[in-house]
């Protein structure tokens, strides 16, 4: 059995917590876990740490594998496939079952999604289960989430006859796939008992699925074919490149289940939520005695039914009915518990402006430690850096300006051009323009210094790397794993 887990979204309709460069799921949510981290705890029972594989792009993988490495310990550098753009899930998971047929061309695959919660984690292991005993006989099987309301926000699946083979209890095959419903139709789907939220999750043989993708999507296959043939020449970064440029989005629900005879489904009663919206958080987190979810710094006198949210700045609410407020250190949030939903307008609007609160925060998680933005002008920026210990910053220059670094606590030593020294609390250095340099904490304790930079062009992007313990030099590295030896 290998997983493969979907890790490129970012989350749009929980901004302001999410952004671009920090989505969803590398959030913690409801848990003291992040959720690509839970992801990866509940399916590693089933699935060896090798066999499991996460699909994102080359800008998070640095952040999602920093996560699983302060979780489970050692390297996951060989379990990332890399989408070079995001054309929704039909090609991410056939370039994923490309190289899995190159391990095991009848192994199961098992997709999840990596911002999903799960509550009954043991159930959702048995369904997982049940659906690879289906996926041996060679049927694509979806998990489907028992409702317990009339959503509107989801798809549904209609279960049909059971599936005939001994063995194979609980297991149906699918009638149709349908879209979101409005109101009266959802009703009537969760009191016929026939239809399930369609969860996202998905099993089945890799020779079976790669079979599917041929008969229903022959112009995937195509692209997969010339992959397939430029594995090991050293050209298979520009033919995955080739392959996504040429394809137009399509969601595997689309391009494959809607279309074959094998498709087959799973019921899963598993305390399943997509945390799909700010309205989402009922179903992982638990209410006040007045409906309330309220986390982080609040005061709230006499609000009902409502979702309050704080960062580090004093939120005060009175009154508040359905309404949710979350706040930030850049930007909050309010708006009626019934628009939730149209949260991703905002950054819609956001992407237009080109604004910066759509990709980060102000506070900045980095492999080695974070930097918070203090204060930003014309020509300068103010930035405090902690550094943890042991952990040190790529080797790197700039062309457009110069930092000096000012030592709060801790010790930094500093290598500036052909020199390295150590630099002590209440002591400063200066890095020139154009110059070599690295920032490392050799000591027991955290090191926090403030950066003043000077320029006339201050964003991340003045970063010529050299050397870098998190491999972020490496712009060209394969889509695709190294096979095990």
């Amino acid at each position: 059995m290998y997983a493969v887990i979907m890790a490129g979204g970012s989350g749009t309709r929980f901004w302001p917590l999410s952004r671009e460069k920090m989505p969803k799921q590398l959030l913690k949510i409801g848990s003291d876990d992040t959720l690509i981290q839970l992801t990866v705890e509940r399916v590693l029972p089933l699935v060896k740490r090798e066999h499991v594989f996460i699909v994102t792009n080359h800008g998070l993988a640095v952040d999602i594998g920093t996560q699983l490495i302060s979780r489970f310990g050692g390297s996951w550098d060989r379990n990332f496939i890399l989408e070079p753009e995001a054309k929704n899930t039909a090609p991410a998971l056939a370039l994923s079952a490309l190289h899995l047929n190159r391990i095991d061309p009848d192994g199961i695959m098992v997709v999840l999604s990596a911002d999903h919660a799960i509550r009954n984690v043991e159930a959702f292991r048995t369904c997982v289960t049940t659906a690879a005993k289906a996926a041996e006989r060679d049927y694509l099987v979806t998990l489907g989430i028992k409702p317990n309301r009339p959503e509107t926000g989801y798809g549904y699946i209609k279960a049909g006859e059971p599936c005939p083979e001994a063995g194979l209890d609980g297991v149906s095959r699918v009638e149709r796939f349908v879209e979101k419903p409005d109101l009266q139709t959802a009703q009537g789907y969760l009191q016929s008992g026939q239809y399930y939220w369609n969860s996202g999750m998905f099993v089945w043989k890799v020779r079976t699925f790669l079979k599917e993708i041929e008969r229903h999507m022959p112009s995937l296959h195509e692209g997969l074919e010339q992959v397939r043939k430029s594995i090991g020449s050293g050209t298979e970064t520009e033919a995955v490149r080739s392959m996504f440029a040429q394809l137009q989005p399509v969601s595997v629900d689309y391009g494959i289940m809607e279309k074959t005879d094998r498709a087959a489904v799973v019921p899963a009663d598993i305390g399943w939520s997509d945390v799909g919206s700010w309205t989402a958080l009922e179903e992982v987190t638990d209410k006040d005695a007045a409906g309330n979810i309220i986390t982080g710094n609040v005061i709230d006198i006499d609000s009902t039914d409502s979702v309050i949210y704080a960062d580090k700045r004093l939120v005060a609410t009175i009154g508040l009915k359905d309404t949710i407020v979350v706040d930030t250190p850049d930007a909050t949030l309010v708006c009626s518990r019934d628009r939730a939903q149209d949260v991703k307008k905002v950054v819609d609007e956001l992407k237009k402006r080109k604004a910066e609160e759509r990709l980060t925060h102000r506070t900045v998680h980095r492999p080695w430690g974070n930097y918070t933005i203090l204060e930003e002008g014309d020509r300068y920026k103010i930035k405090r850096l902690v550094v943890i210990p042991g952990s040190k910053l790529s080797h790197q220059l700039h062309h457009h300006r110069s930092e000096h670094w000012v030592v709060v606590s801790g010790t930094a030593r500093v290598t500036n051009g052909d020199k390295e020294y150590d630099v002590h609390t209440n002591e400063s250095t200066y890095i020139p323009m154009s110059t070599k340099h690295r920032l490392e904490n050799p000591g027991k304790v955290p090191l926090q210094i403030i950066e003043v930079q000077n320029g006339e062009y201050l964003e991340e992007d003045d970063i010529v790397r050299f050397d870098d313990d998190y491999k972020r030099h490496e712009k060209a590295k394969s889509p695709l794993p190294e096979l095990p030896k």
